[in-house]
Parts: structure tokens; C-alpha cells; sequence
């Protein structure tokens, strides 16, 4: 077998987070040894430094550690005042939260587990971010009355069209809770020219560091931002059953602590995050240029999988970190069959819109509510990247998707 022939069985992962690790193995492995040297497992002074090192990345003034990204985004509104979880309130008496259809399900079983109820806005089709256009629509219509806070999610690491959105918050009262899960470092220039990172938005904003975030913890954990010192104390409570002195509960919290461990991890990771984002950036870059040479991109804002491969597409405004690398194309499903056939990893992110889950049918949306969000979900495939990886590996899946292309 030829040296070119070998190399195209060479598979090519989604992800590698050997690649990251081995660089970082010692540093990392110190700072866990310190966490078990001091026997304090939860909390404590490795997830504090965290906190306040995140908080000033993020431009916020205040960050707070929890188990999870599902877990900050409830805690992020439950902080905030939106909805009341303590209290059992008919569907219909619920403040409702709006948000994107077209996202993970946490960002709407977070809104319902604080209490509110999700009502859907359809997406941008160029970003795939909540429209802020269709926001308007909701807000003038029928429903809009009954809106209290507006959850715009930062997908594949570009934020929302965050001048819109804080003109609500100023314009009609409405709280903005970002759901900045995929987009640790992204940017947005607002109308004034300042350049804030996601996070800083809105009342809080919550983060993922699952391990497959462009920010990865080594298992669940999670960070509420926050400036208002009010929300930065009730987060803190709430996330340690409702306690603000030992054993005496001013509200009905839960259990969402951030483990030493994984502050003391995301600690040592956290002063890489810069470079691995530009990285990810670099490797998007190539592969728009290698899409381009194959002669199978659509051409530059082009929505429609008949001109060809959809590249993503940033805004001008945005600083995108690229947490996925997604597409669009016509022949989905085929197009990664044809791509697990030759070891290349990839990945759907979403195929089922939020309206059209069965968990959230009582929500009374059906297909076709909203036309942008369902052919999303048809066509999107995210493709291999992130900072480890190779040229070779790049070039590799652009020539499969050419070759499946024909």
C-alpha cells in the first residue's frame, strides 16, 4: 500500500483530548495532587482563584463555580428573579423565558426548572443564533406580554446579536440571561465600539465546561457570570441549598458545587484558552480555504445547500471561537456515513429542533412553527477542529466531503 493510500486510513477524530492533555499532563496533575494534599474536595481556594481569574476574562465582575452548565443556566435565572421554582404555579401563570428552538435541550429544561416556561423565536440562518428580528415579532404579538427575560445562546461560539438583545434589556425591562455554554472567549463589538466578551452582557450568563467545550473540565462543571452583586450573593446561596450561614436556608437551593478538583484543572487550563482559540481560529480559516480550492463552497452568504457546502459564517462584529467547526449540506445523513466509512469523525448538533421534542410537546409547537430552525437541523454537520489538530488531518476531510460530492 502506498504512503498516500496508508494515510487516508489514518482515522481522524471529532475530538482528541489526549492532544491537549499530554503538553499540560504534569502542570495539571500538580495542581490536582494540591487539592488532594489539602483533603478539601469542594469549593475552596482552587475553584476561588478560578472564579475571580474567569470573572476578569469574561469582563465580568463576578464569577461563581457549579457542577454543571445545565446547573448555571438554572442558576443564572433562578438568581435573576425569572420564574419561581419553590412553588408549584399552573403552566399558563408562568413568566415565560424566550429563546432559541435550536440549541441543547438544558437551555430549556433550565427555564423550566426555574420555574418559567420556554416560548420560542426562530434562528438566523446565516449564524444559526436566535433572530433578533423574530424576537421583535414574538415581543409585538400576543405572547410578548407575558415575557421576562430573553435567553439568546451564543451556538458554536459566536454570541448573538448582542446590541439587539441589551436594547431590550434597556428599552423594555426585560432580563437577558446569556447562555454562553459554547463561547468561553468570544467577543461581540457593541454600537459604541467596545468590544465585550460573552458573559458580560446580560443580568448573568451561564457556561459549560463539559469536556468537549472549547473550556473542558475533566468531567461536569459549570460558571454563572454576573456584575450585580445582589445575583452574585443569591447565586452563591443557591447553589449550597439555599445557605448563606451553615445549616440555616434563606431559600430552597440545591446541590450544585463546583468540585476542587475540577477548579483546580480548569485553573491550570484557563491560562491557555487565548492561544487555543486563536488556534481554532487558524484551523477554520484553512479549512474555509480548503473548501474553497476543492471548488465545493457555496459561495460567501449563501444559504442554500444546492450552491454547494454552506461554510459557517461571522459576523462582522463577532470574534467567533469556533467551539464547532458546522456546516451545512444537502444529503446529510449520507454525507457522514460516507465519512465514518473512512474514519472521519463528526457530528450533529442538532437534529431535533426543542419545539419538536416529545419532553416538550405541552408547549403546544408543531412543525413548521419554525421553517429556519427545522432545515437547520436537517443540514448542519460540525466537522473535526480544534487546536491540536493537524493540516493533514484537514485536508483529509475536505477531500472526503469533496470525493462524496463527486
Amino acid at each position: 500500500m502506498g504512503v498516500v493510500a496508508e494515510a487516508k486510513r489514518i482515522p481522524v477524530p471529532m475530538l482528541d483530548l489526549e492532544r491537549q492533555f499530554a503538553p499540560l499532563r504534569e502542570e495539571i496533575l500538580a495542581a490536582v495532587a494540591e487539592v488532594c494534599d489539602a483533603q478539601s474536595y469542594i469549593l475552596g481556594p482552587k475553584v476561588e482563584a478560578f472564579e475571580a481569574a474567569a470573572a476578569e476574562i469574561c469582563g465580568a465582575k463576578f464569577a461563581v463555580g457549579c457542577s454543571s452548565g445545565t446547573d448555571a443556566l438554572w442558576l443564572a435565572l433562578a438568581a435573576s428573579g425569572v420564574g419561581d421554582s419553590t412553588r408549584a404555579v399552573r403552566a399558563s401563570e408562568r413568566p415565560t423565558v424566550l429563546t432559541t428552538p435550536f440549541t441543547f435541550f438544558a437551555t430549556a429544561s433550565a427555564i423550566l426548572r426555574a420555574g418559567a416556561r420556554p416560548v420560542f423565536a426562530d434562528i438566523d440562518p446565516r449564524t444559526f443564533n436566535l433572530s433578533a428580528d423574530a424576537v421583535q415579532e414574538v415581543l409585538t404579538g400576543p405572547e410578548g406580554a407575558a415575557v421576562k427575560a430573553v435567553m439568546p445562546v451564543h451556538l458554536y461560539g459566536q454570541c448573538a446579536e448582542m446590541n439587539r438583545f441589551y436594547a431590550l434589556e434597556q428599552e423594555r425591562g426585560l432580563a437577558i440571561i446569556e447562555d454562553a455554554a459554547q463561547a468561553f472567549g468570544a467577543e461581540w463589538r457593541c454600537d459604541d465600539g467596545v468590544v465585550r466578551r460573552a458573559g458580560s452582557f446580560g443580568v448573568a450568563a451561564g457556561f459549560s465546561f463539559y469536556p468537549t467545550k472549547n473550556l473542558s473540565a475533566f468531567g461536569e462543571a459549570g460558571l454563572v457570570t454576573t456584575s450585580d452583586a445582589t445575583v452574585n450573593a443569591r447565586l452563591r446561596s443557591l447553589r449550597s441549598h439555599g445557605m448563606t450561614q451553615r445549616y440555616y436556608h434563606d431559600d430552597v437551593g440545591w446541590n450544585c458545587r463546583m468540585d476542587a478538583v475540577q477548579g483546580a484543572v480548569l485553573g491550570v487550563k484557563l491560562k491557555h484558552i487565548a492561544r487555543w482559540n486563536e488556534e481554532r481560529q487558524e484551523k477554520a480559516r484553512r479549512y474555509t480555504q480548503l473548501f474553497r480550492a476543492a471548488g465545493i463552497a457555496a459561495a460567501e452568504g449563501s444559504v442554500s445547500v444546492k450552491d454547494g457546502v454552506v461554510l459557517p459564517f461571522t459576523e462582522a462584529r463577532a470574534t467567533h471561537v469556533f467551539h464547532q467547526y458546522v456546516v451545512r449540506v444537502g444529503r446529510r445523513d449520507a454525507l457522514r456515513e460516507h465519512l465514518v466509512q473512512r474514519g472521519i469523525g463528526s457530528e450533529i448538533y442538532y437534529p431535533v429542533p426543542l419545539h419538536l421534542q416529545p419532553a416538550l410537546r405541552e408547549l403546544g409547537y408543531k412543525r413548521g412553527n419554525f421553517p429556519e430552525a427545522e432545515r437547520a437541523a436537517e443540514e448542519v454537520l460540525a466537522l473535526p477542529i480544534y487546536p491540536e489538530l493537524r493540516a493533514e488531518e484537514q485536508e483529509r476531510v475536505v477531500e472526503a466531503v469533496r470525493e462524496f460530492y463527486g
